[in-house]
């Protein structure tokens, strides 16, 4: 990958990030299903500039379908059904090692050793980032969480299908006219208050603000990105870039909020981006470069000792 890629895919991660610090904000006003309704409603409301991306229309609802829908409700279902929401961080990022597993099966895409052993460096480190969670978790929520991860990695691999010439922000943008009905039926059945427009009318401008960050930096940019990163690379290659966004949302809502994170955690940060080094160094390049270095530097030679010259 290169290194304007690699930037950019941080970059979004580093958006998804602070969406730890946004979501909080969000739902001091909405709840979750109403902040997702709102959430794409905006996303989407450029359709009414943005021509179509030349797809057909069974291809934007699939991709809008799992990327955006299944992927949230299915979230939103499992932290009503019980999931800590310290652990949904870290469930919705198993989607990496899901979206892996089915670009082996559907298109083939073997990881790479070096690929094989970066992910599982980084799986051990999101794991001991749950193991702080300490919190009981239902079969059925772990479930649903489950779902909306392997959700997450079907909509990416339908990104990677897609045509080199689909530009990604204006699909991102048509995409987004998928959830909001079935997000604002969900809000129907769950929320005790389901009306947004009076959610709207008694919100707080902070609440606000987050959710138009929410729309349009965390989904329409962040994601235009990542589809973008799908259409070139490998899924092994892109996908265990998503383990950064547990990581910079730590930082992030520790230096918000104050809230403190123990050395397990810590730790587990370590081991990711230990993971996500080895997957991204071209290793076997770097040791050519730094052996074709040692072997281009001149050896000293003491004083008087240089070459006979032809006169000797």
């Amino acid at each position: 990958m290169r290194p304007h890629d690699m930037a950019l895919a941080v970059l979004a991660n580093v958006i998804w990030g602070l969406t730890y610090v946004a979501y909080p904000f969000a739902l001091e006003s909405f709840t979750a299903s109403q902040m997702a309704v709102l959430r794409f409603l905006l996303a989407s409301l450029p359709v009414l500039f943005v021509p179509r991306p030349k797809l057909p229309w069974r291809s934007i609802l699939a991709i809008g379908a799992t990327l955006f829908t299944g992927q949230f409700l299915l979230l939103f279902l499992a932290l009503a059904a019980g999931l800590p929401p310290g652990l949904a961080s870290v469930t919705t990022q198993m989607h990496a090692f899901f979206a892996v597993l089915i670009a082996a099966v559907v298109l083939r895409e073997r990881p790479t050793p070096r690929q094989a052993v970066g992910l599982l460096v980084a799986f051990a480190g999101l794991m001991l980032i749950a193991l702080t969670v300490g919190a009981d978790l239902p079969p059925l929520a772990l479930g649903l969480a489950m779902l909306a991860a392997m959700s997450w990695a079907t909509g990416s691999i339908l990104l990677r299908q897609t045509p080199a010439g689909v530009a990604m922000v204006p699909l991102m943008i048509w995409c987004s006219l998928v959830p909001p009905i079935p997000a604002w039926l969900v809000s129907l059945a769950l929320d005790p208050d389901p009306s947004l427009i009076a959610a709207v009318a008694r919100s707080s401008a902070a609440s606000l603000v987050a959710v138009v960050f929410l729309a349009t930096l965390a989904t329409t940019v962040a994601f235009a990105i990542w589809g973008r990163l799908m259409q070139r690379y490998p899924s092994a290659a892109v996908a265990p870039f998503a383990l950064l966004s547990p990581c910079t949302g730590v930082v992030a809502v520790a230096l918000v909020f104050g809230e403190r994170f123990g050395p397990l955690r810590g730790a587990g940060m370590v081991l990711i981006l230990l993971g996500l080094v080895v997957v991204v160094v071209p290793w076997p390049a770097v040791a050519a470069r730094l052996r074709a270095g040692a072997g281009a530097v001149p050896l000293r030679r003491r004083p008087g000792c240089g070459p006979p010259s032809s006169r000797d």
